[in-house]
């Protein structure tokens, strides 16, 4: 800690306009290839994208996304006609339900006491390939506008922390890439924890009403909320107005004017973009 206040910031979909590409086309190809959905490719596809880009799941971990994707396959109409089976990978709903650590690491670690847990293999095979394809494919894509400016003005009087669920050597690269590295107190991706568990660890360094995350997703808002921090969102296909409107926030977070009525109005417009359930049928089996 060295400034008075907190800045803990998303970065995928967040700064970066990194969400698509990385979802459909390093994300969604392993996602079909791995789990043997080649037969309801069209609908594997459309139930990715809408649990991790266009409902209020956006942004979880890849893991727990995973689980919902195959979730909201499953029920789908046109899938049940065509008699696939979607796989229920009950080996890793187990190992989250007993409080696994999400990520690679803890994966693997679960496999070498329990090598007979096949489909945790089957799972680690996909997420390398993910990180595999992030590495060749995501480079080039800028931040978006406005966001330089935000960074620097907030870098004289805050802390600025990244708060991910993207692996940290990923996120190092990007924002040095753009050189907005130097802008950071510390990079903290999967390997730290949750973004809940990450705010956690720093917050105590600093006056509850001088945090605030910013994000794209509701993940993010409630590990802000969890942590008795503000919350300024960057709303999905909204998010260079989302950056110009910050630029008037950041004044009003600095002189403590920020939490309640106006943090309250840029919530409620966040909360009516992204639905929980797709449009498509889904019927229970």
């Amino acid at each position: 800690m060295a400034k008075p206040y907190l800045v803990c910031i998303d970065s995928d979909g967040c700064v970066f306009d990194t969400m698509e590409i990385k979802h459909k086309e390093c994300f969604c190809p392993p996602f079909i290839k791995h789990f043997g959905l080649q037969a309801v490719s069209k609908y594997a596809r459309e139930a990715w994208d809408f649990t991790n880009l266009y409902s209020a799941t956006r942004g979880v971990h890849r893991l727990l996304a995973l689980c919902r994707a195959l979730d909201v396959l499953e029920n789908r109409r046109e899938v049940l006609e065509r008699g696939v089976t979607v796989t229920r990978l009950q080996a890793l709903r187990d190992y989250i339900a007993g409080g696994g650590v999400l990520g690679n690491q803890g994966l693997e670690e679960h496999l070498a006491k329990h090598p007979e847990l096949t489909e945790i293999r089957t799972v680690l095979d996909w997420s390398y390939d993910v990180n595999a394809r992030v590495s060749d494919m995501v480079y080039g894509v800028p931040p978006f506008p406005y966001v330089r400016e935000c960074l620097e003005a907030l870098s004289e009087q805050a802390d600025i922390v990244i708060v991910s669920a993207t692996p940290e050597e990923a996120l190092e690269r990007e924002w040095k890439e753009h050189g907005l590295f130097p802008l950071l107190l510390a990079v903290k991706g999967q390997e730290s924890g949750t973004k809940k568990e990450i705010i956690a660890s720093l917050k105590g360094n600093y006056d509850p009403d001088k945090i605030l995350m910013l994000g794209d997703a509701p993940g993010d808002r409630d590990a802000a909320r969890a942590n008795g921090a503000m919350f300024y969102p960057i709303c999905p296909d909204e998010e260079a107005q989302s950056w110009e409107n910050f630029r008037q926030v950041i004044p009003a977070f600095l002189e403590g004017k920020y939490r309640g009525e106006m943090e309250n109005g840029f919530i409620a417009h966040f909360e009516t973009i992204l639905p929980d359930e797709p449009s498509w049928e889904r019927i229970q089996k």
